[in-house]
């Protein structure tokens, strides 16, 4: 008798819970549901996608900020010659040397911080000065770097080294940013080697153009 009264019990109760299932089914979405389901997916840009030309094949890996940024040899630059162009990335953290608008070689670079979106390097179009160096301190900074050229009339922006400290001595920390990330003061870091063969070798008067991407 007992089992007689379960099993009417037992089969409705199944039956209920199917309906409930396909109500649920058949019912349109929330309006959270609709947002989830077409919430676009935001893809976080790399430095790699502000570029505006590939890496090298023979870019030297993994970076080393005393050596060339290429193994390749550096381009040989005639003293007058005046089809040249320093293309700056600064997101990208590479510096480009064009002739006649053609990258003939890749530069590993760090520019100046970015502070509420706009980075401390200026952007723009610039000319090498005749003022360079083989060093510099300046105490205010507590920083100071090796083989420096001026893109800047006051002397106040400059291609050079990463950095050095109060001693001499290169800031290690400063310089493993070298080709990853910003974080100059606004001038823009190069290599031991790649600083050094610009400041001997970019003529008077080249071209430079910085841009963030």
């Amino acid at each position: 008798m007992k089992n007689n009264i379960l099993k009417p019990i037992t089969i409705c109760l199944i039956l209920l819970i199917g309906i409930i299932s396909l109500a649920r089914i058949s019912m349109p979405p929330t309006a959270n549901e609709v947002n989830q389901t077409h919430q676009p997916i935001i893809k976080k840009k790399t430095a790699a996608s502000y570029r505006p030309y590939k890496d090298p094949e023979d870019l030297r890996r993994p970076y080393n900020w005393r050596k060339s940024s290429e193994m390749k040899r550096y381009p040989t630059i005639k003293r007058l010659e005046n089809d040249l162009t320093i293309r700056v990335s600064l997101k990208g953290n590479r510096v480009y040397i064009l002739r006649d608008g053609q990258r003939v070689y890749t530069m590993l670079a760090s520019s100046g911080i970015y502070k509420n979106g706009k980075s401390l390097t200026p952007t723009g179009n610039f000319k090498i000065n005749s003022n360079r160096g083989i060093s510099f301190y300046n105490p205010k900074l507590n920083e100071g770097a090796n083989n420096w050229t001026s893109w800047d009339e006051k002397d106040e922006y400059l291609f050079h080294s990463v950095p050095t400290k109060s001693n001499g001595r290169y800031n290690i920390t400063e310089a493993r940013k070298l080709g990853i990330k910003a974080g100059s003061h606004g001038c823009i870091r190069l290599s031991v080697s790649d600083s050094n063969w610009l400041m001997k070798n970019i003529p008077y008067g080249t071209k430079v153009i910085i841009k963030n991407n």
